[in-house]
C-alpha cells in the first residue's frame, strides 16, 4: 500500500508534532487578537482610540481564526478518542469559549450602529470578555491535562466522563495555568498593537506589555516548580508497541510526582523549549522597552511557542490522562485514526499548511503599517 512508505509510529508522532504546530499557530496568531481585545479597556480611554484598537485585529481576526478550525479539525481526524474525551469532558468549558468567541464578530459588527456611549460600551466590555475568557479557559484546559480527567474506557473502548462539571476544572493549578495563559497572550497581543498604533495608546499599551510578560515568566515559572514537586505525573509502565492498534487499554501506567518533568532529565535537549519560553517573553519586554516593536513581537511569538512545547513535551506521549483510571489515559500510540487516515491527512497538511501560511504572510504585508482615527474612520 501507498501509505506503507511511512511507517505508522512515524506518522503518529508526525501527527503529534503537526498538532503542536496547529496549536502554535492558534496561539501565536489568533491569541493577539485575544489580547488586544483583553487590553482594550486599559490601553485606549477615549472613543476614537479604541475604534483604533479594534481596528488594528477587525482585519485579520477572521483569517486568524484558521488555526483554530484546523486544529480542532486535525484532532477529530487524528484522534478521535482524543475529541470525544475533551469536548465531552470539557464541554461546558468548551461552550464558554465558544459563546465568548461568539461575542468578538457581533461586537465588530453593532458597536458603530448607535453612537450613544453606553452602547459602545457594552459592546467594548463584550469585545473584553471574548478576548479574556478564551485566552483563560485554553490554559485552563492545559492546566487540566497535567491534573488528569476525570474519564474510563470499559471494554468495548467507550468513553465514559465521571466529571462533575465546569467548576471541578476550575482547580488550583488549572487556574494558575489559566493565568499563565491570559498573561501571556495579552502581552503578546501588547506587542501586536504597539506595532499597528502610535501616540497614547502605544504609550499605555508599552507599560502594560512591560509588566504583563514578566508576570506571564513568573506563573510559568511557579507553575513549572508545582508540577516538579507535587502534581503526580504519567508514565507507561509496560512494553509499548508504537505501531500498534489504537487500544488505550493495552499498557499498564503509573503515576508519581516529578514524572511530568522526567524528560528534562532522560532528554537535556528538551529544556531549550521552556528556555525558549522564559526567553522569548522576558525579550518582549526588553525591546518593548528599547522600542524595538518588530524584535519584541518575534519574541513574543518565540515565547509563546516555547511555553506550548514545553506543555506537549512534559506530557508526551500522554494527551489526555486519565485522573481515575490512569490505564484508560490516551496517548500518542494508542488513540490515533488508521495508518491510512493519517497518510492521507499528513498528505493534505503538506499542501495546505503551506498555502495557509503564504496568504496569511501576504495579507500582513499589505496591512502593514501603523493606525490613526482616520484610518479607523466610523467604522467599529
Amino acid at each position: 500500500m501507498l501509505y506503507d512508505i511511512i511507517d505508522y509510529s512515524v506518522l503518529r508522532v508526525l501527527w503529534w508534532a503537526l498538532l503542536g504546530v496547529l496549536l502554535i499557530g492558534f496561539a501565536i496568531m489568533d491569541g493577539f487578537d485575544l489580547g488586544v481585545a483583553t487590553l482594550l479597556p486599559f490601553v485606549a480611554k477615549t472613543d476614537a482610540e479604541r475604534r483604533v484598537t479594534i481596528e488594528s485585529i477587525g482585519t485579520v481576526w477572521e483569517g486568524n481564526q484558521v488555526w483554530l478550525i484546523l486544529g480542532a479539525g486535525a484532532i477529530f481526524a487524528a484522534w478521535p478518542p482524543i475529541y470525544a474525551t475533551a469536548f465531552s469532558g470539557f464541554y461546558i468549558a468548551m461552550f464558554l469559549v465558544l459563546a465568548s468567541l461568539i461575542l468578538r464578530p457581533v461586537g465588530f459588527d453593532f458597536r458603530n450602529k448607535l453612537p450613544s456611549p453606553r452602547w459602545r460600551g457594552n459592546w467594548d466590555l463584550a469585545l473584553f470578555i471574548g478576548g479574556a475568557v478564551p485566552a483563560l479557559v485554553f490554559g485552563v484546559a492545559v492546566g487540566n491535562l497535567f491534573v488528569g480527567a476525570p474519564f474510563t474506557i470499559d471494554a468495548d473502548q467507550r468513553i465514559f466522563y465521571e466529571g462533575s462539571g465546569l467548576f471541578e476544572l476550575l482547580n488550583p493549578f488549572a487556574l494558575l495555568a489559566g493565568v499563565v495563559s491570559l498573561t501571556m497572550l495579552a502581552a503578546h497581543g501588547g506587542t501586536y498593537l504597539i506595532l499597528k498604533t502610535d501616540g497614547a495608546i502605544a504609550a499605555r499599551t508599552r507599560k502594560a506589555v512591560i509588566v504583563l510578560a514578566p508576570v506571564s515568566v513568573a506563573v510559568f515559572v511557579l507553575a513549572g516548580l508545582w508540577i516538579a514537586s507535587g502534581i503526580p505525573g504519567y508514565a507507561i509502565t509496560s512494553p509499548v508497541d508504537m505501531s500498534g492498534p489504537s487500544n488505550p487499554l493495552m499498557k499498564t501506567v503509573t503515576t508519581a510526582p516529578g514524572l511530568w518533568t522526567s524528560v528534562y532529565t532522560r532528554i537535556p535537549a528538551a529544556a531549550l523549549a521552556p528556555i525558549l519560553g522564559i526567553a522569548g517573553l522576558l525579550g518582549a519586554a526588553f525591546l518593548t522597552a528599547k522600542r524595538r516593536e518588530g524584535l519584541a513581537f518575534i519574541s513574543s511569538g518565540c515565547g509563546v511557542a516555547g511555553v506550548i512545547v514545553t506543555a506537549g513535551v512534559s506530557l508526551f506521549p500522554f494527551i489526555i490522562p486519565s485522573s481515575i483510571n490512569p490505564a484508560a489515559s490516551l496517548t500518542v500510540w494508542d488513540s490515533s485514526s488508521s495508518h491510512r487516515t493519517l497518510f492521507v491527512m499528513a498528505a493534505c497538511a503538506a499542501i495546505f499548511v503551506p498555502i495557509i501560511l503564504a496568504y496569511t504572510s501576504w495579507i500582513f504585508h499589505v496591512l502593514r503599517g501603523k493606525l490613526s482615527p482616520d484610518d479607523a474612520g466610523h467604522g467599529y
